[in-house]
C-alpha cells in the first residue's frame, strides 16, 4: 500500500492539514452525544481496511513530517528519549515489534530481512538502510528504542512489571499532551496517573492496573484518549509550555475553526516476549474544527459532548478558556438531528 506523504509543519507556520481521506479515517472518540468517562479498553485487533485500526502500527500521510518534527524536538531536548539500564532487552523487543509490523503491513515502504541475528532494515521514505546484529547495540547508530522510534509515528513508553505494579522505565515521548517523560520516568502506575480526575475516586485505576498486568503476549489492547490543542502542534510538553501555553488566549469566534484542533490518541499496549515488559504506544491524530465539521455527524455531536463535560474534566484538559467559544461556533452545525451510535461517520 503506497502512501502519499505530505510536506507540512507542526510549528512556526503550522502548515499541517488533513486530506479528505485523512479526515474520513480520523478516530473520532465520542460514541454518543454525552460525555461518558470510561477506560474504553478493547482488543487491538485488525479494523476495517483503510481505518487507523487496519494495522497494529498506523502509518499515514503525515509520516515524514512527523519524523522531521521528532528530530527537531530531540535536537532541542535529548531527554525526551530516556531508558533505564535494565530496559535494554525491552528495547530490542520494541525494535522487533515495530520493524516486523512496518515491513509486513507497508511493504512498499519498509523491508526487513533476517539471517539469524544478522538483520537488514530498509526504510525507503526516510532513505535509511541498516545492517546490524540483533542484540548488539554497537551495530546501530542509536540504542534500539531510539533508533526505531525515530522512524515510527507516535510516542512509545516501555513499562516494566515488578513488585505487583507497572513502572514507566523507558520512553520516546515528543508528541505528548502536557506531561513529561523526564518527570515521570521511574514512577509506578498510580504515581504517573496521579493527576487524572474522577478515575481514582471511582476505583478505575485499580481495575485498570489489574487488567494491564494480565495482558498476554500476542493479545494487545487499545483505547482512545482525547483533548484539544490550539494550532496543530504535536509537542505540547511541560518543558515547552512557554511556547504553547499562551496559545489558549488566542482563540476567538473568528479563528476557532482554523486554530482549535481535536487531539485524539490511539493508545496501544503489547506484552513483549523476551522482557515481559509492556510497550505503551501513543499515536496522536489532529483535526481542526473546520475539517471536523465536514463530517456532519461529528459537527452535530461535538458541541453536545463539550456541553456535557464535568468541570473537573474541563480543568484537567485545559479547556476552560475556549470551551464556550468552541460550543458557540459549533452550534451552527448542530441541526438537532439524531446521531447514530459509534464514532464512525454515517
Amino acid at each position: 500500500m503506497a502512501l502519499d506523504f505530505r510536506q507540512e509543519t507542526f510549528r512556526d507556520d503550522f502548515s499541517f492539514r488533513n486530506s479528505p481521506h485523512a479526515i474520513s479515517r480520523f478516530p473520532f472518540p465520542f460514541w454518543e452525544d454525552q460525555y461518558m468517562y470510561s477506560i474504553n479498553i478493547e482488543p487491538h485487533t485488525a479494523g476495517k481496511p483503510g481505518s487507523v485500526y487496519e494495522f497494529p502500527i498506523d502509518i499515514d500521510e503525515h509520516y515524514l513530517a512527523e519524523m522531521h518534527d521528532r528530530a527537531l524536538v530531540l535536537r532541542e531536548d535529548p531527554l525526551r528519549c530516556q531508558s533505564l539500564p535494565h530496559m535494554i532487552t525491552a528495547e530490542w523487543d520494541l525494535l522487533e515489534l515495530l520493524m516486523e509490523s512496518l515491513a509486513r503491513d507497508y511493504p512498499d515502504h519498509f523491508a526487513l530481512s533476517r539471517d539469524g541475528d544478522h538483520w537488514h532494515w530498509r526504510n525507503r521514505p526516510m532513505k535509511i538502510e541498516q545492517k546490524f546484529t540483533f542484540g548488539n547495540v554497537a551495530t546501530l547508530p542509536y540504542p534500539p528504542m531510539e533508533y526505531i522510534t525515530r522512524q515510527c509515528q507516535g510516542d512509545f513508553c516501555l513499562i516494566d512489571q515488578r513488585e505487583g505494579n507497572l513502572w514507566l522505565d523507558a520512553g520516546m515521548v515528543t508528541t505528548q499532551a502536557d506531561w513529561s517523560l523526564d518527570f515521570d520516568l521511574g514512577m509506578n502506575f498510580m504515581e504517573w496517573h496521579g493527576p487524572v480526575p474522577i478515575a481514582h475516586e471511582i476505583g478505575v485505576m485499580e481495575r485498570a492496573l489489574k487488567y494491564l498486568m494480565a495482558i498476554q503476549v500476542g493479545r494487545p489492547v487499545r483505547r482512545l484518549n482525547w483533548t484539544m490543542t490550539i494550532n496543530p502542534r504535536l509537542d505540547t510538553s511541560p518543558e515547552n509550555y512557554h511556547k504553547w501555553g499562551a496559545d489558549r488566549l488566542t482563540v476567538t469566534p473568528a479563528n476557532v475553526g482554523e486554530k482549535l484542533h481535536l487531539r485524539v490518541e490511539v493508545q496501544g499496549l503489547w506484552r513483549l516476549p523476551r522482557s515481559n515488559a509492556i510497550v505503551f504506544s501513543i499515536r496522536c491524530y489532529l483535526i481542526s474544527m473546520n475539517e471536523l465539521v465536514t463530517v456532519k455527524k461529528w459537527g452535530r455531536r461535538l458541541p453536545r459532548v463539550l456541553k456535557s463535560l464535568p468541570e473537573d474534566i474541563v480543568t484537567y484538559k485545559g479547556l476552560t478558556r475556549y470551551r464556550q467559544t468552541a460550543i458557540d461556533w459549533l452550534a451552527r452545525y448542530d441541526d438537532g438531528g439524531v446521531t447514530s451510535s459509534g464514532g464512525d461517520p454515517d
